[in-house]
Formats: structure tokens, C-alpha cells, sequence
């Protein structure tokens, strides 16, 4: 190497922009239908767009840029778009502060968004675009909320609602985080509200099965989503209400804890609660303040057990002249199971935190093994591991398995319960009380009732001149948008006026994809060619919801004839966060990395006064504690193969990455030595021609070469992008041991360095397509096949054997791959362990088994 071509740079701002260019003019990356290939359908999930990409964006696109890349070089059919989840609260939140229309506000972000991204060098195929505000994209989302209420997936009814007070909408339980709302933070209220549903519960049993068909999703997703979907078996039992005809049905997975019931609770929303209620101020009283609580469990788990007496008595099934007391309980939710229980408190903490509250009975009927029932008793604690039954009559004895058996006959026998399988998972209710989302294409009209919205009316866009403050929804208050005339009578009626929630938007945009300009929905002739999703890549905060929304709507736009299959996304992968270290001034406040600098005694203090700064835990990167890099200004300092690379080099994919300096400026140079191999590159025409011989001498590097082919091909597949960086820097390493000078080694070096620059290529890209034409090749990289290792270099040419004398083992040879026994025995025989331990010995034979064993047999 020249003493030049060391400093030799690689210009990535002159190179990436013209390699781009070049990619779009020749179309690299746009998808068409070949049934001719097997295709691949690679899909992060897409970004809300906020205003600018962060860190987190440039890890999950590049890593699905790799994937591309690589299958598109394997010889697939890759598709890879890209969209923009464009519905939400923050573009509303942003009109009221910026004084703009959120749709002005969403489009800018998107056009800066998009411009950054493709600054990354991503392959994908924009032509595809699609952002779910756009009408020719929520027209498809209206149009199959009207299948599926033809199909009976859809209905709407009065329920008790989680309210977020600051965004004055609806949630979802699934949007409910500790009590508080997914976006706002806001503790959460109950209200009663007139909303729309869909019936994912009509899949549940299929949403719980096919997560064993999901084999390449992580086991964490899966069992997040099956505790989320809740299947259990258990008893629906009738309680007798003393004096009174009416029935208490409970539903409980317990039915073996039946003699330690000692009360029955009912939801602030049960019929008997709300029957009672009108004859009782006080319980209608302690009923509103049960509505201040939100509806999710986890609100309900940690608020204070309260009850109120109704003063009705519940007839034990089984003990006779036995009463439990009912109440209404705030810890009750009408929405799982029949919004009754009945309370055994030795053996469920809940009930056992009401009952002390209460004064109530605690009898234990659950013993633990090796514990004596006389001295047994529950304290703090209730007891909810495995036993046998105590104080059970004719249950005593039995394990809990063989309890509930023997209840559940004899309660069926008695004509007071049966069987029944329970599921967690509620229907989605999918109502929002807010502007900037797709309108429900319903019309309310007084005669006719709820009429839907004819197809050729579709789509029902938004109204641009309206008021957005935090008052309520602009839609209901609008002069004119909701009024039109009844589609069926033609008498004045209104539209809808609340809009889906925007996972309805984000559940089936991997459809769209297929066909993004089809006239339906849907093109089926492209939806079932690249359907499912092979390969999808996102966050494992969308665990529960977006997953588990997207895994109904495939089964309902199967309903509806819209796709073929149950399953969208056959492979998942969740990656880490991006995560930096914290910083704090004197006065506590948060400092952002280009706020603080290090001084001559390797302390940080800030920039300006030089006043000392605090280091705290490395976090997610995140505005609020300014511990955020620019990925702009990354690219604009390293380029964006810089930062691609680093993205994937300092730890597996699925776990966070620490982002540091010095790991940046290292994968800086690195590109730079990758460059300055272009330099070593043999350009004597003689090479061309090498005979075997030359070709040979370099046999060995040659094995190292196409092991490494090998190696990083196995980890491209199984995401261990890691290692396969690893795996380069270490080739790299030992090519810098060929001696590029010996015309001998002229081979092995551009066989080397050609390979090197395609393995690079799904990660370093524009850096690739430089290197490969400064070496004199045609033609773009991003068109190139992948390399293929050479099964023959792949093989050893020396093992090591074992050398035994009568069956023990005294030594090892290294030795040709299946050599002859003659070889073997010569070389076992010049070991002097092995000669010392046939010393004085008569060899009556030798057992020799090739590339595995020397065995000599002596008197």
C-alpha cells in the first residue's frame, strides 16, 4: 500500500446522494408481481410523522434495509414500502398550539421525514407510499368498516368507556398504561358512552391457537399476547338470592374454593346494582365513585377494595341455612365474566384485602403440602399455590384438579352451573371523540335508525374548516358536516360524528401495501402473492395492540373476502432501543450531549460556564431528558453508512445499543479502511488468467474467505447482524496479512475484495457501489447476486485424530482429511507418548477409522 493511499478517504457526501440518484433512475427497488420468482415481503412497522426521524427510526430501518438487500440479492422477489401512520392526537395537539390544520402540519412532517429517510439509503420502493390521512387510503378503511358490519363483526352499543380527560377521548383498555393514558399520561375516568365495537372476541379461540403456528415471532410476544387474550376454563354457577326469584350468576375459575366463600360482589354496572340504586342515594353515590375509576385491571388492582352492603343475602349451593352477603365492589368490572364473583378470601388477595377491610369470614380450604391442617391458618398473605381440600365436606381429601371436577358434576347435577371456557380479551371498541381520523361511515337518522353510508358515497372526508380547542370533538360541532339527508327516507339526519380509533388505520396497511393504487381495497391477485408479511420488524411495545388488532382484521378481511389467510406477519422481530447516557446541570436540569464537553481532567461540564455536570444511568433516548442525538446530523458528519453500521455492530439487535462517540468514530474509520481496500485491488491483467497453481497458493486465506461467505450468510438469515460485522472486521484483519505485492496471492486478493464489497452491501451500500466501481467493476451492487461459498473451501484439509492404545486415549495427530491408515499409523508412531506406551509391546492389530480414530491393540 502506498503511503497516499493510507490517508485516502472515502467522500460519502459526494458519493451517497449520487449513488441514490442512481438507484431511483434505474428503479432498483420497485416491486411488480413475477410468479416466475419466490417472493419476500420485508415491512417495518411504519412511523407516526412527528416532524423528524430519531435514532430509534435509523435502527429499525436499517436493519430491515439489511434484510432487503440481502433476500433481494439471494434471488427474491423483495418488496419493501413504506408509509406513514398519519391519524392521531398529536397533529390535533399541534393545530391548537401552532395555529395551523393538522393536516398541513402532518404532510410537512411527512416531506421532512421522507427526506431524511431516504438520506439513509434505504432500497425501498416509494412508489408505494401511502399515509392513512389520505383519502384514497381511509375510503379502503371505511369501506371495509361497512363489510364487516354487513358481516356482523361490527355493532354499537351504550358501555362503560375509559375516558382520557385531557385528550376528551375514548381508550381502549389496551391504551390504558397503569391507569393513565397512553399519550396524555392523565389518570383515566369512567363514563357511559354510546360507541362502536368490533368483535374481535368472535376470534378469540383463533387468536389464542394460531399463536403455536407463529413459530418465528418471539416466545415474549406470544405470551404477552396469550396472558392478553386470557383463555380460562371454569364454572358458571347460579347463586339462589334469599327472598327473591331473581339469580346471581358467577363465573370463576375456582370452583374448588367454594366452602371458603364467605361473600359475593357485584359490579357498580350490574342490573341488580343499578336496580338497587334507585331506592338508595348512598349506593348511588358509592356507584359515581366507582365511575371515577377507570375500567382497566390494573387501575382496579391498586386502588383501595371498597364496597357497600347491598343487604341481599346469597344462598350457599351446598351449605345448607348458609348465607353470603352481597355487595357492590369497586374492584368489579362489568365487562369480564358475568360482573359478578364470589369472594374466597383465603385464597385470592383481593378478596382477602376486602374481607379484613370488612370484618369478614377467612376459612382456609386449600392445604399446603406438608402442613398441618390444625395449625394452618391465613394471615396477610392468601395462600394460591397447589394443595389438597380442607373444609370442603365431601371435597376433603382431593387435589384441586380433582376438586373442581367433582364440583362442577355436582353442580350440574343440581341444575345450578355447567362448564364454560372464559376469555379475557373484550371486544375493541373502536369510537373516538376527536377530529383528525377516519369518520365512521354511518348516518343516525330518527326514522330509519342507523343507516350505513352507500359505497358510491364513499369516501366521507373531513371538513377542513373547523375549530380545534379542547372543548370536545370540532366534528359534533360543526355547522354543516354532519348534516345530510338519510340515505333510505331521505329525511334530515346526521353523520356520525365520532372517528375510528387510528390502530383501525395501522391493522391492515400491510394489505395496502400489495396494491396501493388498486380501486378496492385490495388488488387479491397481488394480496395473495405477497401476502403475509415474511419478515416484520418493529418495537415490543406494539406486543398487545397493533399486533393483536392487525391478527383480527386479517381474519375479518378474510370474512369479508378481502384475503386468504388468518395470519399477517409470519416472521416477527423486535429490536432494543437506542439508549445514551443522561446529563444534568448544577440546578438539576437536563442537558443534551451537545450542551456539555470534557475537560483536561476527563470530567464533563457545560460548554458555555464550565460548570460541572452530572453523568447519569444510560436511557432511552427521549426529548424529555434531551439525551438525544440528531441522525442528521450524524449522516451530514459520517454519512449514513456510518451510521448504519454502527447501528448494527455493537450489540444483537434485540437488545438496546449504547450509543457512544467513540463507537461512531470508530465505525468511521472502519469505512475508511474499507475504502483504501479498493486500493489493494490487483488490476495486472495477468491475474486474470492465474493458473491452478498460483491460485492454490493462497488456498488457505482462500478457506478463511469462504468461510466467512458462509458465516455471515447464516447470521443475514438469523438476524445476528452483529456478528456479521464482526465477521468482516476480522477478514478484513487477515487480508491485511496477504502480501499484495506477490502476484501469487493476485487472486485470492480480488476474489477477496470483490466478495467483501458484496457482503458490506446490505450494510454500508453507497460505500459498496463506490468501492465496486473504483475497482473497475460494471453495473450496480444492488443488482449483483449474493456470493456463494465454495462447499469444497469449506471442508478442513486437517483434522485432528485420536490416537488410542487398547482403548485408551495417549495422544493426537493432526492429519490430512481421509488420509490412508499408512499415513495414520506413521504419524501416530513418530508421537513419543505413543511410543512410550507401546514400549516393550507385541501390536497384534490397529483399528482405523477415517477422520475419527487410531486404535493399537497390543499383547
Amino acid at each position: 500500500m502506498t503511503k497516499n493511499s493510507e490517508h485516502s478517504r472515502y467522500n460519502f457526501k459526494e458519493a451517497e446522494g449520487r449513488w441514490q440518484r442512481a438507484w431511483e433512475a434505474e428503479k432498483c427497488f420497485e416491486a411488480s408481481l413475477d410468479k416466475t420468482l419466490p417472493k419476500y415481503y420485508v415491512l417495518e412497522m411504519f412511523s407516526y410523522p412527528s416532524g423528524r426521524i430519531h435514532m430509534g427510526h435509523v435502527r429499525n430501518y436499517t436493519m430491515g434495509d439489511v434484510v432487503a438487500r440481502f433476500k433481494r440479492a439471494r434471488g427474491f422477489n423483495v418488496l419493501h414500502p413504506m408509509g406513514w401512520d398519519a391519524f392521531g392526537m398529536p397533529a390535533e395537539n399541534a393545530a391548537m398550539e401552532k395555529k395551523v390544520h393538522p393536516a398541513e402540519w402532518t404532510f410537512q412532517n411527512i416531506d421532512t421525514m421522507r427526506d431524511q429517510l431516504k438520506m439513509m439509503g434505504l432500497s425501498i420502493d416509494w412508489s408505494r407510499e401511502i399515509a392513512t390521512c389520505d383519502p384514497s387510503y381511509y375510503t379502503h378503511g371505511q369501506s371495509m368498516f361497512l363489510d364487516f358490519l354487513e358481516a356482523g363483526l361490527v355493532y354499537r352499543r351504550k358501555s362503560w368507556v375509559n375516558w382520557d380527560p385531557v385528550d376528551n377521548t375514548v381508550l381502549a383498555n389496551e391504551q390504558v398504561i397503569e391507569g393513565r393514558g397512553w399519550r396524555s399520561g392523565a389518570e383515566v375516568e369512567k363514563r357511559e358512552l354510546s360507541q362502536w365495537f368490533f368483535k374481535i372476541t368472535d376470534y378469540a379461540e383463533s387468536l389464542l391457537e394460531d399463536l403455536q403456528t407463529l413459530e418465528r415471532w418471539p416466545a415474549r410476544v406470544r405470551i404477552m399476547q396469550e396472558n392478553w387474550i386470557g383463555r380460562s376454563e371454569g364454572m358458571r354457577i347460579r347463586f339462589d338470592l334469599e327472598g327473591l326469584e331473581e339469580k346471581l350468576e358467577v363465573f370463576t375459575t375456582r370452583p374448588d374454593t367454594l366452602f371458603g366463600a364467605s361473600f359475593c360482589a357485584i359490579s357498580a354496572d350490574h342490573p341488580i346494582a343499578t336496580q338497587l340504586a334507585t331506592q338508595s342515594s348512598l349506593l348511588k353515590d358509592f356507584i359515581d365513585e366507582c365511575h371515577r375509576l377507570g375500567t382497566s385491571e390494573a387501575v382496579l388492582e391498586q386502588a383501595e377494595k371498597q364496597g357497600f352492603d347491598t343487604g341481599l343475602k346469597v344462598l350457599h349451593p351446598f351449605i345448607k341455612e348458609k348465607t353470603l352477603p352481597l355487595y357492590v365492589a369497586n374492584f368489579v368490572l362489568m365487562e369480564y365474566g358475568t360482573g359478578a364473583i364470589f369472594g374466597c378470601p383465603a385464597h385470592d388477595q383481593r378478596d382477602l384485602d376486602f374481607a379484613q377491610k370488612y370484618g369478614l369470614e377467612v376459612t382456609p380450604v386449600i392445604l399446603p403440602p406438608n402442613t398441618e391442617a390444625k395449625t394452618f391458618k391465613i394471615e396477610q398473605e392468601a395462600y394460591i399455590e397447589t394443595g389438597t381440600c380442607i373444609n370442603s365436606e365431601f371435597l376433603n381429601g382431593l387435589s384441586i384438579e380433582e376438586a373442581k371436577a367433582e364440583v362442577a358434576q355436582r353442580l350440574e347435577n343440581l341444575g345450578v352451573g355447567n362448564r364454560e371456557t372464559n376469555f379475557r380479551l373484550r371486544d375493541w371498541g373502536i369510537s373516538r371523540q376527536r377530529y383528525w381520523g377516519c369518520p365512521i361511515p354511518v348516518i343516525h337518522c330518527q326514522r330509519c335508525g342507523i343507516v350505513p353510508v352507500p359505497k358510491e358515497d364513499l369516501p366521507i372526508i373531513l371538513p377542513d374548516d373547523v375549530t380545534i380547542d379542547p372543548s370536545g370533538n370540532p366534528l359534533d360541532k360543526h355547522l354543516t358536516w354532519k348534516h345530510v339527508d338519510c340515505p333510505e327516507c331521505g329525511k334530515p339526519a346526521e353523520r356520525e360524528t365520532d372517528t375510528m380509533d387510528t390502530f383501525v388505520d395501522s391493522s391492515w396497511y400491510y394489505a395496502r401495501f400489495c396494491s396501493p393504487h388498486a380501486a378496492l381495497p385490495v388488488d387479491r391477485s397481488e394480496a395473495d402473492y405477497w401476502l403475509p408479511v415474511d419478515q416484520y420488524i418493529g418495537g415490543i411495545e406494539h406486543a398487545i395492540l397493533h399486533l393483536l388488532y392487525s391478527r383480527f382484521f386479517s381474519r375479518a378481511m378474510k370474512r369479508s373476502g378481502w384475503a386468504q389467510l388468518n395470519e399477517p406477519f409470519d416472521g416477527l422481530f423486535t429490536q432494543g432501543m437506542v439508549c445514551h447516557e443522561t446529563y444534568r446541570s448544577p440546578k438539576g436540569d437536563w442537558l443534551s450531549p451537545d450542551e456539555i464537553v470534557e475537560d483536561a481532567y476527563d470530567k464533563f461540564v457545560t460548554i458555555e460556564e464550565k460548570l460541572p455536570v452530572s453523568v447519569g444511568r444510560s436511557e432511552k433516548m427521549s426529548k424529555s431528558k434531551k439525551n438525544v442525538v440528531d441522525p442528521e446530523d450524524i449522516i451530514n458528519s459520517y454519512g449514513a453508512d456510518t451510521a448504519r453500521w454502527f447501528m448494527l455492530s455493537d450489540s444483537p439487535p434485540d437488545r438496546d445499543l449504547e450509543w457512544t462517540d467513540s463507537g461512531i468514530s470508530g465505525a468511521w474509520r472502519f469505512m475508511n479502511r474499507l475504502w483504501r481496500l479498493t486500493e489493494r485491488y490487483p488490476r495486472d491483467s495477468a491475474a486474470d488468467h492465474a493458473s491452478a497453481q498460483e491460485r492454490d497458493a493462497s488456498k488457505e486465506f482462500r478457506q478463511v474467505l469462504h468461510k466467512t461467505i458462509a458465516g455471515i450468510t447464516e447470521d443475514l438469515e438469523n438476524f445476528r447482524f452483529n456478528r456479521s460485522v464482526a465477521r468482516i472486521y476480522q477478514l478484513v484483519n487477515q487480508l491485511s496479512e496477504l502480501d499484495e505485492k506477490d502476484p501469487k496471492n493476485f487472486p485470492a486478493l480480488r476474489e477477496a475484495i470483490e466478495f467483501i464489497i458484496l457482503m458490506i452491501s446490505p450494510m454500508a451500500p453507497h460505500l459498496a457501489e463506490e468501492m465496486w466501481q473504483k475497482i473497475g467493476k460494471e453495473g450496480l451492487v444492488a443488482a449483483q447476486p449474493w456470493p456463494e461459498a465454495d462447499p469444497e473451501l469449506l471442508v478442513d484439509r486437517m483434522i485432528t485424530l485420536a490416537v488410542q492404545v487398547r482403548g485408551k486415549l495417549r495422544g493426537t495427530i493432526n492429519i490430512r482429511r481421509d488420509a490412508d491408515q499408512s499415513e495414520a499409523e506413521k504419524l501416530a508412531f513418530e508421537e513419543p507418548t505413543i511410543m512410550a506406551a507401546l514400549e516393550g509391546k507385541s501390536i497384534q492389530r490397529i483399528i482405523y477409522v477415517p477422520n475419527k480414530i487410531l486404535n493399537v491393540v497390543h499383547s
